[in-house]
């Protein structure tokens, strides 16, 4: 839903009723300024904010499995990849 800043000052309780349905973009000089949300969705979206990042959770997998990270790598330098050898299957020309 979107509505003019002035019309969401002038009837800001009916658009924080609207706001537990779905989302309110409030448009001004018609753009979108801000964006009026449900408390419960707000913490929803901090709660993502808090989540950790890529890096984090891929530095924690490395931490934690790192002797069979190591075991892998030093079975792939001396046997090589499974599928070393293998081609596309391609149409004949």
């Amino acid at each position: 839903m979107q509505v003019t800043a002035t019309e969401a000052k002038n009837r800001f309780g009916y658009y924080l009723r609207q706001a537990e349905r779905e989302p309110v973009h409030v448009l001004k000089n018609e753009r979108v300024a801000g964006v009026i949300v449900s408390a419960a969705r707000f913490s929803e979206l901090l709660a993502l904010e808090r989540q950790k990042t890529l890096a984090e959770r891929k530095r924690e997998f490395n931490e934690t499995y790192k002797d069979w990270i190591a075991e892998q790598n030093a079975h792939h330098e001396a046997h090589g990849l499974w599928c070393e050898g293998l081609v596309d299957w391609q149409e004949p020309a």
